[in-house]
């Protein structure tokens, strides 16, 4: 059993997504702090507030004695915001290194068609004919 778990997990697609995955992983780190660091303050000067910070209120909150506020009800719409243009800069990016890969791959070429000519049962009938002579 051990040894069947080695050779699956040992394949090439395995290894590769493995890979890809902690790749994806560090990558998707840059890209939240490049939104963070430099997408959301630039948005952030159009609404001249942190761009993460940004909510409706639908229920206000009571501050208890430490400041913090407790009860409130809001829709966090910036820190969405900033996950959706998270999404898509990793999948653009992904969808450019995807593209890139299967250009890089060599194109299947295409297997040699059969070769025309007689079929075999014409072939055996001429032979049949060649030896009645």
């Amino acid at each position: 059993m051990l040894k069947e778990f080695k050779e699956f997990a040992m394949k090439g697609n395995l290894v590769d997504i493995a890979v890809g995955f902690v790749m994806g992983a560090a990558f998707k780190e840059v890209v939240t702090a490049f939104t963070g660091g430099i997408v959301s303050p630039l948005i952030g000067l159009i609404f001249n507030a942190n761009f993460k910070d940004l909510k409706y209120v639908i229920k206000e909150g009571v501050a208890n004695a430490d400041g913090i506020i407790q009860g409130e009800v809001s829709v966090l719409w910036g820190a969405f915001l900033t996950n959706v243009i998270d999404f898509i800069i990793v999948a653009f990016v992904m969808f450019l290194i995807v593209k890139g890969v299967n250009k890089l791959k060599k194109k299947e070429e295409p297997a040699p068609a059969a070769p025309t000519g007689p079929s075999q049962e014409d072939l055996l009938a001429e032979i049949r004919d060649l030896l009645k002579k």
